[in-house]
């Protein structure tokens, strides 16, 4: 059986992640951590680690992990480069799955846009992207969403910072020709909405995924710590887990 660590454990995704974790056939949650715990404690005898805190707390958890020899599975969002970059130095010494989303659904849709971008492209086509959550998130826009723009971008060969439009208001002009639209909403209790539009004279190609239970996410990751108990160490993502690449 494999022994889990839950991170966040009084939070709604830290909740669900233990659920997630003691009904999966392989594993059972034996530690958790919360705000004012001590974080290297809880990582004695554990098998892999399950963190979906806030993303300044991620440094932490990294320092622990080395410092226990314990796979990680991060689905914290909204880091900064340095954040970033210290995920994928701790990727030199430990096995760690690092996705902006967890859920197969949406993983399959990262898959989709890219193929769709293939045949699609830019030119004759204008690419918006929508996301709706609920009004407790902090990051803007949500880690799924950069992906998706990620995946455009490379595709596209465009960029985040000269071609992508987060929102439009007044008197702008024309719509130029590169620009991919990002679109942020938020209210209520929604779990996760996205949308990638390709938009041309005559169609419309709509790639959609709804969430409705954070059940979905916290699955996705239990499957990653699963997963990567056998792996050498490097940063992987959901497209690893899943086959995909």
């Amino acid at each position: 059986m494999i022994k889990l660590l839950i991170t966040g454990s009084s939070g709604r995704m830290g909740q669900t992640l233990i659920q997630a974790g003691n009904d999966h056939l392989e594993t059972e949650v034996t530690s958790t951590h919360d705000a004012g715990d001590d974080i290297h404690d809880r990582f004695q005898n554990t098998d892999a680690c399950i963190d979906f805190t806030v993303h300044h707390f991620t440094k932490e958890v990294l320092d622990a992990a080395i410092a226990a020899k314990t796979p990680l599975v991060i689905g914290t969002t909204g880091h900064t480069d340095e954040e970033k970059a210290r995920i994928t130095e701790a990727a030199k010494t430990l096995p760690i799955v690092f996705a902006a989303n967890y859920s197969i659904g949406v993983n399959t849709l990262f898959w989709l846009t890219q193929k769709a971008t293939q045949i699609l492209g830019n030119d004759a086509f204008d690419i918006e992207v929508t996301e709706m959550h609920h009004k407790h998130k902090i990051d803007a826009p949500s880690g799924t969403a950069r992906r998706l723009l990620e995946i455009l971008n490379e595709e596209t060969k465009t960029s985040y910072e000269n071609d992508v439009a987060h929102g439009r208001l007044g008197n702008i002009g024309p719509r130029p020709s590169k620009e991919i639209g990002m679109h942020t909403l938020r209210g209520g209790d929604v779990v996760g909405d996205h949308t990638v539009m390709f938009a041309a004279d005559g169609e419309r190609v709509e790639l959609t995924h709804k969430a409705s239970s954070r059940m979905t996410f916290a699955s996705g990751a239990v499957r990653a710590a699963v997963w990567i108990q056998d792996k050498p160490a490097g940063l992987y993502d959901m497209q690893d887990v899943l086959g995909l690449k």
